[in-house]
């Protein structure tokens, strides 16, 4: 074949824009579920499969057999406002691109990382049971919930969250 792999997946994929999922148990859940581009394990979905998901539940794994490590390619779910994805192997989650989300569950994984700085109208936030050092929710004004407990957590400032009538 004088043709490389690369060149063969650009021809069957139409031109349409790709978005990169390291992770093969997040492309799987994204694949059997419609969202992906028809081929299992190639690291890539359809971007337009994604772009206008509202609603994300990963949680146990995303019903696979491991779970879940990384979330990469979640910053081309634009219009997220839901996302579930407790009870995985998450070290860290990068939702600094969605900025319609309202709702994160997270809890029950091993993060050291999660920023939800640019997670403007956050209201429901629960990352207990991790191994967050530090959080920042300065800029969830709108947050009621906050479920941090279980983490290595020394300081925490909710000065901010004025709408906050849950804390644990």
């Amino acid at each position: 074949d004088p043709f490389p792999k690369s060149f063969h997946l650009l021809l069957g994929l139409g031109g349409q824009q790709q978005t990169y999922g390291p992770d093969n148990w997040f492309e799987a859940y994204l694949e059997n579920n419609g969202m992906g581009n028809g081929v299992q394990y190639d690291d890539s979905v359809f971007t337009a499969a994604i772009d206008t998901v509202t609603y994300l539940d990963l949680s146990y794994g995303a019903g696979q057999a491991i779970g879940v490590f990384d979330l990469t390619g979640i910053e081309d779910f634009n219009d997220l406002s839901i996302l579930l994805c407790h009870y995985n192997l998450l070290t860290s989650i990068d939702l600094s691109q969605n900025t319609a989300l309202k709702i994160l569950v997270c809890d029950n994984n091993q993060l050291t990382s999660l920023d939800v700085s640019n997670n403007t109208i956050l209201t429901k936030l629960v990352c207990e049971d991790n191994f967050l050092t530090s959080i920042d929710v300065s800029n969830n004004t709108y947050l009621d919930t906050l479920s941090c407990r279980y983490n290595q957590l020394t300081y925490l400032d909710v000065s901010q969250n004025g709408n906050l009538s849950l804390l644990s």
